[in-house]
């Protein structure tokens, strides 16, 4: 299973760790994901979706049914 929100898509970013004396060695910034489960009462099933801190507010901003209808637009979501 990949890092990657299901919902906006986000996933790992590349960077570097930067000590005292200015040494640079290569690091991983992660995208903050949970495992989730939502009832979706349209088709009455739940789902299990992996997303982030970020698509659990625009969740329960618009809801899940509108979420998943743009995801599937965006080509995030089968």
């Amino acid at each position: 299973m990949s890092k990657v929100c299901e919902v906006t898509g986000k996933r790992a970013m590349f960077g570097n760790n930067v000590s005292f004396s200015i040494n640079k060695t290569r690091r991983r910034f992660d995208v903050n994901l949970s495992k989730k489960r939502f009832y979706i009462p349209e088709e009455d099933r739940w789902v299990t979706m992996k997303v982030s801190a970020k698509a659990l507010k625009i969740i329960n901003k618009k809801g899940i049914s509108a979420v998943l209808k743009d995801a599937k637009l965006n080509g995030l979501v089968k």
